[in-house]
């Protein structure tokens, strides 16, 4: 016994023996294997990160890009000058800057036309205009927004009309600007009031070859047609002068204004009314109430394009009217929108040259900046005293004050002016529309276009374009994700899967491609059979499978559990073949021959051959794949536990789908259409060539649209840097941002709140 025990105690250091787990190999692998866990670890922490920083830095650019659209006008002012030239000139009667901002023109009550340098005040050319021996300037008035036409009413009952125009040199390629004065219609004056009475009110509009020259004395009109013919052969020009006859006004005159395509003379009369006349019949339009209350009328000047009266009133208001056609096709003087600059009234009412906005300078020298499209004030400041007089550059990038014998010089920082909330989201009354309306027209080639960047429409495609593609791939994407899951052979599925997510692969310029040229044609032609074909397949499936379950057992047992779906592949193919052979009879049975024009002409519904139906078609086949892919997983990756547990508690296979495996699925489910409608929402290629990109705000399947990513797509390449259509361009990438973001954020709240509430199942 003690042999035995000195044996095993002599045995036992061998036999407990343990094994090294700290050798170097296995140090050497731990440290490995510990730098791996780090640096991976590293590298999805600063990944993730980064792709955060990513989106912040794009969010914050596009921010940079969109802020300065918004915001206000500034001037800055310049030194003032008190030139000697200036001293005994007269009270002016006009200011005016050329389109360099060197030089700029003064007339005074005198005649006297005095042209002097922008920088410094210095005087250039002096001319004395040929005013009759006696007479005297006793009105003024200029033709439209950059023609520098201007017309003088004398005291004599005639009119002299000038313009001042400047010369660009480049003698030793320096550039030289020399001022002067051109008389297109003779230095004669032209004689509107036989009388002989001064003429209160004038003015001017030039269209073509033929003159429009207005003048007023006390309650009588006067209108005279001057039309310049030139002779092919010796080059000689003649004028012939015809007097308009109107109808008489009973109340005295304050102000003229003739429209530049020569329709209409708009003659403010009274305290605040406007006698409108139509001069391709002379004869009244009508007579319309411009302002309530005790205010009076104190200026009028058209808006660039000469479309929009501004009226000045005596208490600082300013309103803009045009002639709308109201229900019967008649057009009447309609009041569109007010502005308030002050509690003075309004002196001088400045167009400019090249958009739609104005200044307007009051009785004690405030400045005002507008724009009449985006109805926005922009600067109310004051620049002088009482009594001044401003000239506005061409390029609205100067403005010059003339004040008790001073000349101060202001520069104006104003780059966007057409951008406001109403004009971008609201509805906008445009010129020479019937009544508000969404509207995208960024280019035109009319210079007085009146900007129309809503982005309502814009906003509005891209929901029904995601709308109507949603409509047709959620349902075909979910259920077949929910079938290919639950109950597809397993065979089956690892080849039907693969198939449809492959379509993922697919360019969407192909399918755009495919859309535009084949598709939208094709459903034009097969209209019925489109329409009878969504009706007909769900009733061919249920019929298909009403009798599949009727068949005898045995004939069902012949076909593996799972593969029932390959038996759908010859009813979808006949169904659909019938459906499309008989679209052609049904046209003619029903819809006369043409379904289109049956849609048009009976229903009133416009049909536009690359449509919302196409998008919806083309997109949904895009879409399918991202909604099905996910969806699928969702629904596979439910726990087989949770299936078995509810088949052997009773539940037919129908109640553990849908009360078992779709809730415990929802999460899932639930973001594969969230990524499907981002997918849909964010779609460029698609939408671009198959729906005529055309922007309008219209439900009908049979119209098209236009969606924030094409337009982005399309405009941004012809787009100005740093112009206003840049930089809404830009904006409508940051509303897809935010709906993007917006849109995942609720999801995922969605989502979390679904997997909480079935987590117990």
């Amino acid at each position: 016994m003690n042999d035995l025990a000195n044996d095993s105690m002599t045995a036992s250091p061998n036999s407990n023996q343990r094994l090294d787990f700290n050798t170097p190999t296995l140090q050497r692998k731990r440290r490995v294997r510990a730098f791996k866990d780090r640096l991976t670890r590293w590298y999805v922490s600063i990944g993730g990160l980064a792709v955060l920083a990513a989106i912040t830095l794009i969010f914050f650019y596009l921010a940079h890009v969109v802020l300065p659209m918004f915001s206000g006008a500034d001037l800055e002012a310049r030194q003032a000058q008190q030139p000697a030239w200036l001293a005994g000139e007269g009270s002016p009667l006009l200011l005016a800057m050329e389109e360099q901002n060197r030089v700029a023109m003064r007339l005074n009550s005198d005649g006297k036309v005095q042209f002097f340098a922008v920088r410094d005040g210095a005087a250039l050319n002096a001319y004395d205009l040929p005013l009759p021996a006696g007479a005297r300037i006793s009105s003024i008035s200029q033709d439209q927004p950059g023609s520098r036409r201007v017309v003088l009413g004398l005291s004599n009952g005639q009119a002299l009309v000038f313009e001042h125009d400047y010369k660009v040199t480049y003698p030793d390629n320096v550039r030289v600007i020399t001022p002067k004065l051109v008389y297109p219609f003779g230095q004669e004056p032209l004689s509107l009031d036989e009388q002989g009475r001064p003429l209160e009110h004038v003015s001017i509009s030039q269209n073509g070859n033929t003159l429009l020259v207005g003048g007023s004395t006390g309650a009588d009109v006067h209108l005279l047609s001057i039309t310049r013919e030139e002779n092919l052969m010796t080059g000689e020009t003649s004028l012939e002068q015809q007097a308009i006859a109107l109808p008489q006004i009973a109340e005295p005159i304050k102000a003229l204004v003739i429209d530049p395509r020569q329709q209409w003379l708009y003659v403010v009369n009274g305290k605040a009314t406007a006698d409108v006349f139509n001069l391709r019949n002379n004869s009244l339009n009508g007579r319309y109430k411009l302002i309530e209350g005790d205010a009076s009328v104190s200026t009028v000047n058209p808006l660039l394009g000469g479309i929009s009266l501004m009226v000045g009133d005596s208490k600082g208001g300013i309103a803009q009217w045009f002639m709308v056609r109201d229900g019967d096709g008649k057009a009447v003087l309609t009041r569109i929108r007010d502005f308030k600059l002050g509690n003075s009234p309004i002196t001088q009412i400045l167009p400019e040259e090249r958009r739609k906005g104005f200044l307007a300078l009051d009785a004690d020298g405030t400045l005002g900046i507008f724009h009449s499209t985006a109805h926005r004030t922009l600067l109310i400041q004051k620049v002088a005293d009482a009594g001044a007089v401003a000239a506005l550059s061409p390029r609205a990038t100067r403005v010059m004050v003339e004040s008790k014998g001073q000349l101060q010089r202001y520069v104006v920082n104003n780059p966007h002016p057409e951008i406001s909330w109403s004009a971008l989201w609201g509805k906008v009354w445009y010129e020479s529309y019937d009544e508000p309306k969404y509207v995208w027209q960024s280019t035109s080639a009319n210079t007085d276009f009146e900007p129309k960047l809503s982005l309502s429409p814009l906003t509005f495609g891209t929901l029904k374009a995601a709308f109507y593609a949603m409509l047709l791939a959620a349902p075909l994407a979910i259920c077949a994700a929910i079938y290919t899951a639950y109950f597809m052979a397993p065979a089956m599925r690892r080849k039907v899967k693969p198939v449809i997510e492959l379509m993922e692969a697919l360019p969407t310029v192909i399918l755009g491609f495919f859309a535009g040229l084949f598709l939208a044609p094709y459903v034009e032609g097969h209209l019925p059979g489109i329409f009878s074909l969504l009706l007909l397949m769900p009733l061919g499936i249920l019929l298909a499978a009403f009798a599949w379950s009727r068949l005898p057992e045995k004939i069902r047992l012949l076909v593996p559990d799972g593969w029932e779906a390959a038996l759908l592949v010859p009813v979808i193919l006949l169904v659909g073949a019938f459906s499309l052979s008989m679209s052609g009879h049904m046209e003619n049975w029903f819809f006369g021959g043409d379904m289109r024009l049956w849609l048009s002409n009976d229903l009133g519904i416009a049909f536009d051959q690359r449509n919302a139906l196409v998008v919806g078609l083309a997109m949904g086949f895009a879409v399918i794949p991202n909604i099905f892919s996910i969806a699928e997983d969702a629904v596979f990756s439910v726990p087989k536990s949770l299936t078995f547990g509810s088949l052997a508690l009773g539940a037919t296979p129908w109640q553990t789908l849908t009360r078992v495996v779709i809730l415990t699925a929802s999460p899932g489910i639930f973001s594969a259409l969230m990524i499907g409608l981002g997918r849909a929402v964010g779609e460029t290629m698609i939408v671009l060539m198959a729906t005529g990109n055309t922007p309008i705000m219209d439900m009908n399947i049979f119209e098209g649209l236009r969606t924030l990513a094409a337009n982005v797509a399309v405009e941004m390449p012809e787009s100005e840097v740093g112009s206003t259509h840049y930089r809404v361009l830009f904006l409508s990438a940051l509303v897809l941002l935010s709906f993007t973001f917006v849109m995942n954020t609720l999801a995922e709240m969605i989502r979390t709140r679904l997997r909480k509430k079935y987590a117990s199942l």
